[in-house]
């Protein structure tokens, strides 16, 4: 045009082009990412469909690991994955750098072209993180194998690491995919830094239990217990206000330290029932709470620590009831995210603040596989009597058969009482030879034999009244208060309103 002005009309055409040009662009794009999913995800159908074995995986050992710390050897321990379905947490070697685990590690339903993923990290007692030494990956084929350790970025040689795999033909391919088999391990934490924070020096008061069961998926299938929303407690944590989320965030922090992994941590293998009866006597000397059978596969090192713990202990350090079966009651939980039981004594203190014991252990958890409380309860041989109220430490263990009581008490998630006979058979199904009774918190029967427990533990086990629940004494602390949100809990649970 005259003047050299521009032309309006062909002006907005050009606008019109280019805006026509991105919206097929953004369009093609989304067509793109749709495309790509739907392809991603029938990959994984396919492959969940397609031919699966039973993988037995055994983590032999680790060498050439680097030293991350100033002082000392690094404490590796290790995650391993497959596919990111299904994982196994190692047990923390303490000191070296060429790490001996000869660990276990079972898994049904694993597809053919399924990838295993391992990190490797140095375990940092003193620190929330702990340092990334690296990580490998392999195909599921069968046979030994040494492998490589690729750290970060121009840090590649960490060192190598053996593993053996073995695999044969799925024995059920009705049942879950990636279904965990064994073996049965669990782990005592027992933190150091609660019992600092607490000012308690009594480790049963802060000591948590985790053991990963098999055949969750089998038993509870698709049923999930989720949090009560009727329940005062749950709402306080579970709200949506900015109170609700100073708890979470409280819960949280509580929970990575009560289950942090350590080297002051306990591992073990359950292998019969025996075994796990073991862990509820009274006065264990091992400060790990490493079952005897278990000391074998110890570190020189680590089996002359516990023994100069035994020497100063016995004989005139131990409870004359160390090896007999604790009074007491424990809460739990069945965790839905990695199937695994997790439990502490109910009076533990440390649970003071909490406005639930077993969403502390859930870590918040929404939903749970199942909840409550257990204890465990003498009976004869013979039958002529059963209850604590009926027991005496005079009475020898030859005598003397033990039952598991277990029930669903948890407000939290209130766990339906018809899922009750299916809790007993997965207990059934991971401890073999231990009786087990699954009854509903409301049975007159199981109140009474809480009850009896409580009495026996105060009357002839010097427990004191205030470690039977949740408490606070002079000079005590508990985790939620360096957080700042006590008052606030304690207004909830009085029925304060949650701020929107």
């Amino acid at each position: 045009m005259p003047g050299g002005s521009t032309n309006p009309i062909s002006m907005t055409g050009f606008v019109e082009k280019v805006s026509g040009t991105v919206h097929k662009a953004k369009a093609h794009m989304h067509e793109n990412a749709h495309d790509l999913a739907q392809v991603t995800k029938q990959r994984e159908k396919d492959k969940l469909n397609g031919p699966c074995v039973d993988v037995t995986i055994q983590f032999i050992n680790a060498s050439g690991l680097p030293k991350l710390d100033v002082v000392g050897a690094s404490d590796p321990y290790f995650v391993a994955k497959l596919d990111d379905r299904v994982s196994m947490v190692s047990t923390v070697k303490t000191r070296s750098l060429t790490p001996e685990w000869n660990e276990t590690w079972r898994v049904k339903n694993v597809p053919t072209t399924s990838e295993l993923r391992v990190e490797i990290l140095d375990k940092d007692t003193d620190t929330p993180h702990d340092d990334y030494i690296g990580k490998f990956k392999t195909n599921i084929e069968a046979g030994e194998k040494e492998l490589d350790i690729q750290g970060p970025l121009f840090r590649k040689d960490r060192g190598t690491f053996r593993l053996r795999i073995e695999t044969k033909p799925s024995t059920d391919p009705a049942e879950p995919k990636y279904l965990f088999d064994g073996p049965i391990r669990y782990s005592r934490h027992f933190s150091p830094l609660v019992g600092k924070l607490t000012n308690i020096d009594d480790a049963r008061l802060y000591s948590t239990w985790k053991m990963y069961l098999v055949d969750v998926p089998v038993y509870f299938k698709d049923v999930y217990q989720h949090w009560n929303v009727n329940y005062k407690a749950a709402q306080s944590i579970f709200g949506s206000g900015p109170t609700s989320l100073a708890i979470r965030a409280g819960i949280h922090a509580g929970h990575k330290m009560l289950y942090a992994r350590s080297t002051s941590n306990g591992f073990g293998i359950i292998q019969s029932a025996e075994d796990i009866m073991k862990l509820f006597e009274g006065g264990s000397l091992d400060p790990k709470g490493i079952l005897g059978s278990d000391r074998e596969d110890l570190s020189q090192e680590e089996q002359s620590k516990i023994e100069e713990v035994d020497a100063l202990a016995a004989p005139t350090n131990e409870s004359p009831f160390a090896h007999r079966i604790k009074p007491a009651v424990y809460t739990y939980i069945i965790s839905a995210q990695d199937d695994s039981l997790r439990f502490s004594e109910t009076g533990a203190a440390f649970f003071v603040d909490f406005a639930s014991k077993h969403a502390l252990h859930a870590d918040c958890a929404e939903q749970v596989r199942y909840s409550g409380e257990f204890h465990l309860r003498p009976r004869a041989k013979d039958n002529s009597w059963c209850g604590w109220q009926d027991f005496n430490d005079s009475m020898p263990d030859t005598s003397v058969d033990w039952e598991v009581l277990i029930d669903n008490n948890s407000g939290t998630y209130s766990p339906d009482k018809a899922m009750l006979p299916t809790l007993k058979g997965l207990i059934d199904c991971n401890f073999p030879g231990l009786d087990v009774l699954a009854l509903d918190r409301e049975d007159e029967g199981l109140k009474k034999s809480v009850d009896a427990c409580r009495d026996y533990a105060l009357n002839y086990r010097g427990v004191k009244a205030e470690h039977l629940q949740p408490h606070q004494q002079e000079g005590h602390k508990s985790l939620l208060k360096p957080l700042g949100v006590v008052g606030k809990v304690a207004h909830l649970q009085r029925g304060g309103v949650e701020p929107s």
